[in-house]
């Protein structure tokens, strides 16, 4: 399993940012998937995750109604939109899966 987030930045309050998680070694489609944040000095939270097909989707209070989860099965690829940013949504961000992870992209947000 192989799992690379991207899309991670800087951006300033109010912004948005599209993160990607592209997936590899197993069958993308035959499972739902989680995006993760960590920010300093926390622990690893569940933010969004989106069911085999995508219809199901499920949010933490924290980000519902700004993030966006989606995936494109036949691209092994998942995307998280974030809009109307934070300066406590800064955090690296990951995907997860079967109890693996990527190595994570660093969001910061800040004026």
């Amino acid at each position: 399993v192989q799992l690379v987030e991207s899309g991670g930045g800087l951006v300033q309050p109010g912004g948005s940012l599209r993160l990607s998680c592209a997936a590899s070694g197993f069958t993308f489609s035959s499972y739902a998937i989680t995006w993760y944040r960590q920010a300093p000095g926390k622990e690893r939270e569940p933010i969004a995750t989106i069911s085999r097909s995508g219809g199901t989707t499920n949010y933490a209070d924290s980000v519902k109604g700004r993030f966006t989860i989606s995936r494109d099965n036949a691209k092994s690829t998942m995307y998280l939109q974030m809009n109307s940013l934070k300066p406590e949504d800064t955090a690296v961000y990951y995907c997860g899966v079967l109890g693996y992870w990527g190595q994570g992209t660093q969001v910061t947000v800040s004026s």
